[in-house]
């Protein structure tokens, strides 16, 4: 399993109104979105007789609690079917894990639904796609178009944000309460769980990077290199945090230092609303309801974990 973490630098807060201000236009909303949510190998050894791809249930709830459904992408089809599962879905989350970023089935279909969602914005039809941990890195491989990682340990550790400047005015943070982005820079409320980064010298150093990405927060690893722990597109709706929102709201096991306090629980609704609201501006749909209706995640049933991994569930395919 693997998750993320992140330092904290406080921030001084502008005499702003009771959250941030909205830069987004309203526009046609669907009330009805759908995020696929990309599966991943198996790769530990305790979970293989289960399945040979999986998605944490953590993430699937994190996502139904914002009010979308569901669609697990599988890592087997066709270009053809992912084209078409892409015409079908509102949104694009890639999952926490250990996947290798360039020879895995994970980062090779993320490849053709990221293309596909570049082809899609740049032609005004809305596409969003959000990166956790491992799906964060892989968005920086997948603009940068090489693997710039390196050694950020941040283990097993909950850590506030250093905010950036660029968080201020950012699509990601515009509706968070002031107080909310105050307790985000002050206290423990994001999740670490990773063994490598971006570094800000290296995300500054790759002119790719720099021009697609605004760094909204860093922190420091454990070997103190300053990473990158949340980003989002300039121009395009692509968010990644190398940390995990998710596991605030969903993930319990007693060992693992899971933040849990209330702030702890706003801030990942927030997330997640957030990301699901990005989605409503998307108005892909099934061409019939039939097709939709055996194409989401209630067709598949989650399997106990709680008591061989970090994960309380997992559905595996």
């Amino acid at each position: 399993m693997l998750l993320t973490v992140v330092l904290s630098l406080h921030v001084i807060f502008a005499p702003w109104s009771d959250s941030l201000p909205t830069r987004r236009q309203p526009g046609p909303v669907n009330n009805r979105p759908i995020i696929g949510i990309l599966t991943q190998e198996v790769e530990d050894d305790v979970m293989k007789p289960f399945g040979k791809t999986y998605i944490p249930a953590s993430y699937v709830k994190y996502i139904e609690s914002a009010g979308s459904r569901v669609l697990p992408i599988r890592l087997t089809q066709s270009t053809d079917e992912y084209e078409n599962i892409f015409k079908s879905i509102n949104g694009l989350l890639l999952i926490g894990g250990s996947s290798d970023l360039e020879t895995s089935d994970f980062a090779k279909v993320a490849g053709i639904f990221y293309r596909l969602a570049l082809k899609a914005n740049d032609a005004g039809d809305s596409f969003p796609i959000w990166g956790t941990c491992l799906g964060m890195q892989l968005l920086t491989c997948l603009v940068a178009g090489e693997n710039l990682l390196t050694k950020t340990t941040a283990e097993n550790m909950a850590l506030p944000l250093n905010l950036t400047k660029e968080a201020h005015s950012s699509q990601m943070f515009q509706g968070f309460p002031i107080d909310v982005m105050k307790a985000l820079s002050q206290e423990a409320l994001t999740g670490n769980f990773h063994q490598y980064g971006v570094t800000v010298k290296t995300f500054k150093e790759n002119e790719k990077l720099q021009s697609f990405f605004s760094i909204l927060s860093t922190n420091t690893a454990e070997n103190g290199a300053i990473f990158v722990s949340t980003m989002e597109g300039r121009t395009y709706p692509f968010y990644g945090v190398q940390w995990h929102p998710e596991v605030n709201r969903f993930q319990w096991d007693p060992k693992l230092n899971f933040p849990h306090s209330s702030d702890a629980v706003r801030v990942a609704s927030l997330l997640a609303e957030f990301f699901v609201n990005e989605g409503r501006r998307s108005l892909h749909h099934f061409d019939q309801p039939e097709e939709e209706a055996v194409s989401l995640i209630y067709n598949y049933t989650p399997t106990y974990a709680g008591n061989f991994t970090g994960y309380e569930q997992i559905y595996f395919f």
